[in-house]
C-alpha cells in the first residue's frame, strides 16, 4: 500500500491551485517587480534613443587604448597595494576580535550557564548582518575618507562572520 507522499505517479498541483504556495509566492514577487518598475517613471524612449547609444559607444571607446604611462601605472600599483593592505589588516583585526567575541558566545560544556552567550551572539549577528558597504558609509562620517574607514568596515563585518564561525 503506497501513500500519497511517496507515490511516483502523483501529479504536481495545478499551476495556480490554492495549494501551490510556491506558485502564489512567485506570482506575488513578479507583481512586486512589475509594480516597482511602473513606479519609477522611467523614460524608455530616452534610454533606447540614438543619443543614449552614442553616449554608451563613446564611453566604451574611451577605454581604448589603455593608459600605460608610468605615472598612471604607479598610481594603480600604489592603490592596489593599499587595497591589499586594507583587506589584510581588516581580516587580521577581524580574526582577533572574532576570537575574543567567540569565547563568550560559545557554550564550553553541557553544564555551562553561558550568561554572556545571548548578548554576545546578538552583537555578532548585528555585526555580520550589516554589509561592508553600509559599514563604510557609516564610518566615512566618523573616520573620514581614506583607507582607515574601509579597513574598519571590513573588520566590523568580518568580525561578526568569523566570531560566529569560531563560536
Amino acid at each position: 500500500m503506497s501513500t500519497a507522499a511517496n507515490d511516483p505517479f502523483r501529479l504536481p498541483p495545478r499551476l495556480f491551485d490554492a495549494r501551490c504556495t510556491a506558485c502564489w509566492f512567485t506570482l506575488g514577487i513578479v507583481v512586486l517587480i512589475v509594480a516597482s518598475f511602473w513606479s519609477l517613471d522611467l523614460q524608455w524612449r530616452a534610454f533606447f534613443s540614438g543619443e543614449a547609444a552614442a553616449s554608451m559607444g563613446r564611453f566604451i571607446r574611451e577605454f581604448f587604448p589603455p593608459d600605460l604611462s608610468q605615472p598612471f601605472l604607479g598610481k594603480v600599483a600604489w592603490a592596489t597595494a593599499e587595497t591589499l593592505a586594507m583587506s589584510a589588516l581588516g581580516t587580521l583585526l577581524a580574526a582577533a576580535l572574532g576570537l575574543a567575541l567567540a569565547l563568550p558566545a560559545a557554550r564550553m560544556h553541557a553544564d555551562d550557564r553561558a550568561w554572556a552567550r545571548a548578548p554576545t551572539r546578538l552583537v555578532l549577528n548585528a555585526l555580520r548582518s550589516i554589509p561592508e558597504l553600509v559599514w563604510a558609509a557609516l564610518l566615512l562620517i566618523s573616520a573620514g575618507l581614506g583607507p582607515f574607514a574601509g579597513t574598519l568596515a571590513l573588520a566590523f563585518h568580518t568580525t561578526g562572520v568569523l566570531g560566529r564561525l569560531f563560536a
